[in-house]
């Protein structure tokens, strides 16, 4: 049960990220909401929540991390894309 709270937090960390940056059309890629919300999530998340000295809890700054992260991780998603493309 626990695996699948990480997973559906992540996923909707990685669409608020989506959300704040902007998608076409409003539409959430939730390829891209899942990954990058689990990625951040664990980088961002766990960063600030160690650097806040809140340890591994939930606490308000580890939600503000996670988005940080995602962000980030979203960002550089669309960068590779681009450049690619």
């Amino acid at each position: 049960m626990l695996i699948l709270g990480i997973i559906l937090f992540g996923m909707l960390i990685g669409a608020g990220a989506q959300l704040i940056l902007g998608r076409d059309g409003g539409k959430v890629d939730w390829t891209m909401a899942l990954v990058s919300g689990l990625a951040g999530s664990f980088v961002g998340g766990l960063l600030i929540s160690l650097l806040a000295g809140d340890g591994i809890e939930f606490r308000p700054s580890g939600i503000i991390g996670s988005l940080v992260g995602a962000i980030l991780v979203t960002l550089g998603w669309r960068w590779t894309r681009s450049r690619s493309a």
